[in-house]
């Protein structure tokens, strides 16, 4: 086990999958609820029922909604579709566009902002990225609305598609992207969720898990490398990790 000149102040060790030696070449970030304030609940139900009305259907059973809203799976997706008689595709492409418009709204509104401790992290020496469940189009809105871009040198959310669904974490579809863009050998991936921990296991990677406060009293089954509860801890562990440069 590592000693604690690698851990951040009031940061979890690391577990046995900790990387203690070589450091990190690179550092990725999930978006929502670790850089920019998680969407509100009550905006991701109107878009869900929006999408259900576009297609014909006001009556919808709440368990439906609440299935599209917290991490749908295609599967279950087109079990929800077939019960409605709805075709899978064309449903879900007027779901994302509700969302998505719902997000952007939000932004524009300013009832939803970036973290003020982001700014801990803008002068990070290694390469960083984003890796996101949320829409890939939706993350670079919020890279040129909050004036995040020259920050980040890769970026990755879902394609607006069903087959999409298959691809987002915990698979690591999109961190091994972002890693190959990196050319990363050692890498660090920052999430807010037990999937974002998963994800990076999967990818070989190291995690942290931020305990922001919609998540502080999570309990996960899957144990992370790091535990922080801000950007300013994530910003120390990075910084205590010896160099991987010879």
């Amino acid at each position: 086990m590592p000693s604690d000149a690698f851990v951040s102040k009031g940061a979890t060790p690391p577990s046995e999958y900790g990387r203690t030696v070589t450091g990190y070449d690179a550092v990725l970030f999930d978006n929502d609820g670790v850089l920019i304030e998680p969407p509100a609940r009550d905006t991701q139900h109107q878009a869900t029922r929006a999408a259900f009305a576009e297609m014909g259907i006001e009556a919808v059973d709440r368990r439906h909604v609440l299935d599209i809203m917290s991490g749908v799976t295609a599967e279950r997706l087109h079990e929800i579709c077939t019960a409605h008689d709805l075709d899978p595709d064309a449903f879900w492409e007027a779901r994302e566009r509700h969302d998505e418009r719902s997000q952007l709204d939000a932004f524009r509104a300013g009832a939803r902002d970036r973290y003020d401790d982001v700014a801990a992290i803008a002068d990070l020496s290694q390469d960083c990225g984003i890796v996101s469940n949320n829409h890939h189009s939706t993350v670079a809105f919020v890279l040129d609305f909050f004036d995040l871009r020259s920050s980040f040198d890769t970026h990755y959310g879902r394609e607006e598609t069903v087959d999409s669904l298959r691809r987002k974490k915990p698979n690591p579809h999109y961190l091994d992207r972002a890693l190959a863009d990196l050319d990363a050998a050692s890498a660090l991936y920052v999430g807010d969720s037990e999937s974002d921990v998963i994800a990076a296991r999967r990818a070989g990677i190291d995690s942290v898990f931020v305990r922001r406060s919609h998540c502080r009293d999570v309990d996960l089954a899957a144990t992370p490398t790091y535990e922080a509860g801000d950007l300013h801890e994530v910003a120390a562990i990075v910084d205590r990790q010896p160099s991987s440069e010879p």
